[in-house]
């Protein structure tokens, strides 16, 4: 048995455990995401009535609207994980989703195992913003499974068709699968351009552009297998072409490089340019097409940083691993000695006994983090009280309403953005800022109620007007009522 443990410690199998325990550390996180919510209200009640939503069930300004919710099944794992085994069930579940994610990564790179792990956390790290319980790490997930399909395919075609299965999950998952067809015509144009700038032969791409020809047209065939159908093809363009989503929605904006949370990544893009110039290996054009696309993608919307990640980490390992080879070999050294056996012991010891006590504070800490980011005692004295509907809240705070509040609230807004499209966003964000002619289309809402934070402009506004009372306040929300023409909340709203 010592001596199991003993070759166990001397090898790679220790580090990849460290990597792993330590991912997953990193990635854990508690509920908070503010759209978690309401996927999580929807998976309860498509479990429970059969039935997919095809119109909006939840607010009051767009009911009965076509809504293509392109989550679904993510939204019924979501829940079905709630059920079983509560929000401890989904901090774990997610952080292995993300960690697995990542730890592909560090399959891919190239280098000596320790500096592939160091780029592996590397990347993460400049990623971690992004992370939380929320369908996007599935798409996360399934990118790089794609990326390790479409790199060894080309050593094993056969590979190749593990792609439409995946598209037809990840399609049904979220609406990212987009990203996945995305990565096999970047990898067709890649080997177009390895041709045109003489790295490859037309012989020797035919058949690769054939193979991945096919993929990319089966995988775009079963994309109508879904709810949606064939709406699900224009769907992630018109996402992505939203305006207001680039203006009001943080994660769709570009990163501030003032903000600390990006420095990895602004590193990361040093060290590539670095590493590119003064590397003796050259990229070929299909991996500066990836990086240039992806990279473009990040700088554009903080939403896609981790995409650049999965890409930009194994490239950098394989640059930064052709420098170190110019370099004199050391002797290799004694990784049998009892003191490098002991440190390693004790690293793995470490992590994992780190990993157990992170994941069991987060998990400890969920009501605090709740109460922090959302209005707990506010709402709890909405449901107590009855304010008169319909009712206006703050963006971030529609999906805990229709996770607790929803039958007899029907929120004004929440984080389906595309649902409620640019104009209503647009006019949302003048009442709120009290900008333009906000009492017009305030006055055109017709709502009773309105809960916001205590700085939003509105609510300030509102409270030097003798049409409105407050009737809750803290330091997190005001609610005020209309004095006049209002009667008590009603399921019709």
């Amino acid at each position: 048995m010592n001596r199991i443990v003993s070759k166990f410690l001397q090898t790679r199998a220790a580090l990849v455990f460290i990597l792993a325990l330590g991912l997953f550390a990193m990635a854990a996180r508690a509920v908070t995401d503010p759209d978690a919510w309401w996927h999580l209200r929807t998976g309860q009640l498509i479990l429970q009535t059969h039935h997919i939503f095809r119109t909006d069930p939840y607010s009051f300004t767009r009911a009965g609207q076509t809504w293509i919710n392109h989550e679904w099944l993510s939204q019924v794992l979501m829940f079905s994980i709630y059920r079983w085994l509560g929000y401890a069930g989904l901090i774990v579940g997610f952080a292995a989703v993300v960690a697995i994610a990542f730890f592909i990564v560090f399959l891919r790179c190239e280098a000596r195992p320790y500096f592939a792990a160091l780029f592996t956390v590397w990347g993460a790290a400049a990623s971690a913003s992004t992370w939380g319980v929320r369908p996007q790490m599935l798409s996360l997930l399934l990118a790089s499974i794609f990326l390790l399909v479409l790199e060894r395919s080309s050593r094993r075609p056969r590979l190749l068709w593990w792609l439409p299965p995946l598209i037809l999950l990840w399609v049904n998952l979220h609406a990212g699968y987009a990203l996945g067809i995305g990565l096999i015509g970047l990898f067709i144009c890649g080997e177009i351009l390895n041709l045109v700038f003489g790295s490859e032969s037309w012989e020797s791409i035919y058949s690769r552009l054939k193979q991945l020809s096919l993929a990319l047209l089966v995988c775009v065939a079963v994309v109508p297998l879904n709810p949606n159908g064939a709406r699900m093809y224009i769907y992630p363009w018109q996402t992505l072409s939203s305006s207001a989503m680039q203006l009001y929605i943080q994660e769709w904006a570009s990163p501030n490089f003032h903000q600390a949370m990006y420095l990895p990544f602004l590193l990361m893009v040093l060290a590539l340019l670095a590493a590119l110039a003064y590397s003796p290996r050259h990229l070929r054009p299909h991996d500066l097409l990836l990086l240039a696309v992806t990279l473009y993608a990040a700088l554009r919307s903080v939403r896609h940083i981790p995409i650049f990640m999965l890409v930009a980490a194994p490239i950098l390992s394989r640059l930064i691993h052709s420098i170190l080879q110019q370099r004199p070999q050391k002797k290799n050294e004694d990784t049998h000695s009892p003191a490098k056996l002991a440190f390693n012991a004790v690293l793995l010891v470490g992590i994992a006994l780190f990993a157990f006590w992170r994941v069991n504070f987060i998990v400890r800490s969920q009501p605090a983090a709740e109460a922090r980011d959302f209005p707990v005692a506010a709402v709890s004295f909405l449901a107590t009280n009855h304010p008169p509907a319909p009712l206006l809240n703050h963006y971030n705070w529609g999906g805990y309403f229709i996770w607790k509040l929803y039958p007899k609230y029907r929120v004004f807004v929440d984080g389906r953005a595309d649902l409620y499209g640019d104009t209503f966003l647009n006019r949302l964000a003048d009442i709120y800022y009290i900008r333009h002619n906000w009492e017009d289309e305030f006055a055109a809402t017709k709502v009773c109620s309105v809960m916001l934070p205590p700085d939003a402009p509105l609510i300030s506004a509102l409270r030097e007007r003798p049409a409105w009372k407050v009737i809750y306040s803290d330091k997190q929300a005001v609610v005020l009522t209309r004095t006049a023409n209002c009667s008590a909340a009603s399921p019709a709203y």
